[in-house]
This record gives structure tokens, C-alpha cells and sequence, in this order.
């Protein structure tokens, strides 16, 4: 698919459904969340061909530590399967991982997955692909803060942005939620304030590339004025700025 307009360079999305996905088909939740890792495959490639600069999604928050510990016992292993399983692709394929999260409380398998696949796709630049695993966005500003309270910084604005966990890329243009829910639930609550949100009515292992350009095309039409008024937009692309 062709688009007129500019592809988002960063787009953030907050992976919801698995589990009904599973439901409606009476398997068990967590066959859901596997076929959900297809779906965060097809994604990214389909991302990775559009242009799109940067991925961020959403796999594990902080609150689903809630759930069920069987659900969260069969995550964490599938979590650690996938990571051995999808790597070598994703590094074929030129896409780095990043993993942002706090990591006191994972296994020790885990940490050590997470570690090797981020060191395996370190020198690659096609795609970025941040999951955000035991990540929140409240404890993401918490921990921003702490760091600037280590380094005796004052907590201004640009300070506590370059504390962020996402602090090497740029904010998302574009934050999709599947599943037909329509709030942030604590993600992104600092980098996303002046992105676009798109809400799709897919559950996430049925969201297809059809449905990533529906969200893309959605996003081309919008007018972004980051606090400026449309005449103010108008006048600064029929005058731009001397080089």
C-alpha cells in the first residue's frame, strides 16, 4: 500500500486481546499469547517494510503481575522460549531489541535472554523494536526521578526526558491499542503526549497488515499542531525556514 502522506516514524502499541482471542475459541488464555507472538512478528516486518523507524509495544506491565500465576508463570516461560526462538529472525532481519522494564524481580533465565538479545542485535539499525516487559508508565517517571536524585540533577522538563527509559528514541507518533479498549493503561504516560492514538477493534492476534495501514492511513490524515492553530501550520509550510 502507497501513502501520500509521511509514515510515522515511531509507533507504540499496547498488545490487548490474547486472551479473549483464546477465549472465543475455548483454548486456554495462554494459546492466545503465543499466537500473539506471531502477530508481534508479522508486525514488525510489516512495519520494517513501510519505513516505520521504530516499534514500542506493550507485552507485559507492571499490574499483570496480577493475574492468575498460572497465566503468569506460562507468560514468563513463553517470554523466554520466544526470545530463542525469534532472535536470529529478528537479527537477519536487521532489527535491534531493546527491553524496557524493571528487571529486579525476573528470573535469572530471563534477565540472561534479554541481555543476550540485546547484545546479538546491538549494531543493527533497520527497525528498533522496543518491548516494554514489566514496564509501566508510572514507574517509568518514578524511576526517572530517582536517577536524576542519584546524579544531584534537578527534575526539569529536558532532565527528566533524558531519564526516561525510553530516552533513545524519539516520542511515538502514532500509539495503536487493540481489542477494542480504548485507554492507555499506564503506558506511555510521559512519552506519549502529544501522539496520536488509533483504536482498533482487532484482537491482537488478528491484527493483520491490513489493519496496521488502516492505523497508518488514519494517522496520515490527521493534522498534528503540537498547541499552534491550522493558519499558524498553513503559514509555517508556505514559509519554512532559511537554510
Amino acid at each position: 500500500m502507497t501513502f501520500a502522506s509521511v509514515v510515522p516514524h515511531h509507533i507504540a502499541i499496547v498488545m490487548d486481546g490474547n486472551g479473549r482471542w483464546a477465549s472465543k475459541r475455548f483454548l486456554p488464555r495462554l494459546v492466545g499469547h503465543k499466537k500473539g507472538v506471531d502477530s508481534l512478528r508479522r508486525c514488525a516486518k510489516a512495519c520494517e517494510s513501510r519505513g516505520v523507524g521504530v516499534l514500542t509495544v506493550f507485552a507485559f506491565s507492571s499490574e499483570n503481575w496480577n493475574r492468575p500465576a498460572e497465566e503468569v508463570s506460562g507468560l514468563m516461560n513463553l517470554f523466554a522460549v520466544a526470545l530463542g526462538r525469534e532472535v536470529p529472525e529478528l537479527n537477519a532481519d536487521g532489527v535491534r531489541l531493546c527491553f524496557v522494564g524493571e528487571r529486579a524481580n525476573l528470573s535469572k533465565k530471563v534477565i540472561e535472554g534479554i541481555e543476550q538479545a540485546e547484545s546479538a542485535t546491538a549494531g543493527n539499525s533497520r527497525l528498533i523494536l522496543n518491548v516494554c516487559f514489566n514496564y509501566g508508565g508510572r514507574w517509568d517517571i518514578v524511576q526517572a526521578v530517582a536517577k536524576l536524585a542519584d546524579l544531584g540533577q534537578p527534575a526539569t522538563e529536558q532532565n527528566l526526558n533524558n531519564a526516561m527509559a525510553l530516552a533513545h528514541v524519539p516520542d511515538p507518533d502514532l500509539v495503536i491499542r487493540t481489542g477494542g479498549e480504548q485507554r492507555i493503561s499506564n503506558f506511555l504516560l510521559w512519552q506519549s503526549a502529544y501522539s496520536e492514538f488509533f483504536f482498533s477493534d482487532h484482537l491482537w492476534p488478528d491484527f493483520d497488515e491490513t489493519a496496521l495501514d488502516q492505523a497508518i492511513t488514519a494517522f496520515s490524515q490527521r493534522e498534528r499542531r503540537f498547541g499552534k492553530t491550522s493558519d499558524q501550520l498553513v503559514a509555517q509550510a508556505n514559509n519554512p525556514p532559511l537554510v
